[in-house]
């Protein structure tokens, strides 16, 4: 292996463990590299631009936008009211209730945490009124927290295309099955261990008139109509060909806007500024990270890192049901130290090869990718949402580790793997929807 290319490695690894902002560790190691190598750094600037240079990712502007906008405006309390009125009778209901919430603002947000940091002020202390545990309603939150991503319209799904160049519509519906399965995974598990995390001396109260779970299903309904007319908007003009996922993002936005201001009468302009302002900064920060990742897998594309990557792990594997698998502990580890995007853009380049070697669907693959990413938000040491949730409900984060685990290796992870060896899980419904012409064979 050239040196240059061990550097590279060598300084990409040790920024990650010193903690250096992993945008500035894709472009640093990479500059270190060609230095050592002589080599020029032209083709790095026009990396940089082409990678930015898509429709795409104003989409993830317009729906990063629309999901800061959500907490503010009053849709997300009508939406769980309405999950409430659903759900909020059976056994542990209140906690149904979190997931199921988490599910409708999925469709609204793409994303996890704007589900958390509606959901979370808003739950955990009002549930903790009726016996449960601060812990456990956080740990639920944040378990449920990546369902987003699952739920069209998906940020992460949006990156897999911008850098696999794959159909958005596509992928848009191949994360819903894996998302439904999750959620009622969830709920059948906190059936079974919600007791452990409540107090049964307030256990009933959630029953009383005038509670919480006393909504009638008919006004929470009414109330929440407003705030799910977002998703369907949205689906139906992408699915429709009314409009294209950037013209849906902005849709979403002025459609939220309008409902929080004029319906519900909640959106004042400093929620909006103060929107505004965190999209900026996280638009800002995806950038650089889209277009640090896309340089240095361009570098190493060049000089035959992806190929060897790619190459050993075929030859260390015989069969493809094994490479699958090892694709998948590759993207968990990974998922355990960074966040999703990088990880979608770094990983998804080495894995394009193998996947097109062994003939796998890349709307499957990307719906495999998806579900890995969204694990990851929850798996500890990095798990962003973990700390996220621990923020906002002032529960340290060593707490909500243990109920966390439940759900991650009873539900999350076979979850996974049915993903990952029923491809049928992810292509039927693009399929049906869409065509396999769009789709490709499965």
């Amino acid at each position: 292996m050239e040196p240059g290319i061990i550097l590279s490695l060598v300084l990409f690894f040790l920024g990650l463990a010193v903690g250096i902002p992993i945008g500035w560790v894709f472009l640093g190691s990479t500059f270190a590299g060609l230095w050592l190598l002589g080599d020029s750094l032209r083709f790095t600037a026009t990396t940089f631009y082409h990678s930015l240079n898509s429709e795409i990712l104003v989409a993830v502007g317009f729906f990063i936008f629309a999901g800061s906008l959500l907490s503010v405006s009053g849709l997300a309390e009508r939406i769980v009211r309405f999950s409430n009125a659903l759900v909020g009778k059976v056994k542990g209901g209140l906690i149904v209730v979190a997931i199921v919430a988490t599910l409708f603002l999925g469709a609204l947000t793409g994303s996890s945490l704007p589900c958390i940091s509606a959901l979370i002020p808003l739950l955990v202390p009002e549930l903790e009124k009726y016996g449960y545990q601060k812990r456990y309603t956080t740990a639920v939150l944040c378990a449920s927290s990546f369902l987003g991503y699952l739920i069209p319209p998906s940020v992460p799904a949006l990156i897999y295309c911008l850098v696999a160049q794959q159909s958005v519509a596509a992928l848009f519906l191949s994360t819903v099955f894996p998302g439904l399965l999750l959620a009622g995974g969830y709920i059948v598990l906190n059936y079974f261990i919600v007791d452990q995390y409540r107090d049964p001396k307030i256990a009933d109260a959630e029953l009383l008139p005038g509670s919480l779970a006393s909504t009638s299903i008919f006004s929470a309904f009414a109330g929440a109509l407003p705030a799910l007319g977002c998703p369907l908007i949205i689906l139906v003009g992408i699915y429709g060909g009314i409009f294209t996922p950037s013209e849906a993002g902005a849709v979403a936005v002025v459609y939220t806007v309008l409902i929080g201001k004029f319906v519900y009468k909640d959106l004042k302009m400093k929620g909006v500024l103060d929107s505004m302002t965190s999209t900026v900064v996280t638009l800002g920060m995806s950038t650089i990270l889209l277009a640090g990742g896309a340089v240095l897998t361009r570098y190493f594309l060049r000089y035959g890192v992806a190929q060897a990557f790619a190459g050993g792990l075929l030859s260390l594997f015989q069969t493809k049901m094994l490479i699958l698998f090892s694709i998948n502990v590759f993207l968990l580890i990974l998922g355990m130290f960074i966040d999703g995007i990088p990880i979608m853009v770094m990983a998804v380049p080495l894995i394009l090869p193998i996947a097109r070697e062994l003939d796998i669907n890349l709307v499957h693959l990307g719906a495999l990718i998806v579900v890995n990413i969204g694990i990851g938000v929850i798996t500890p040491p990095f798990a962003i949402s973990i700390f996220f949730g621990s923020r906002l409900s002032g529960v340290p984060a060593g707490e909500l580790v243990p109920p966390i685990m439940k759900f991650l290796f009873i539900v999350a992870i076979p979850v996974l793997l049915l993903t990952t060896y029923i491809p049928a899980l992810s292509c039927w419904l693009p399929s049906v929807v869409l065509g396999e012409a769009i789709v490709g064979p499965w």
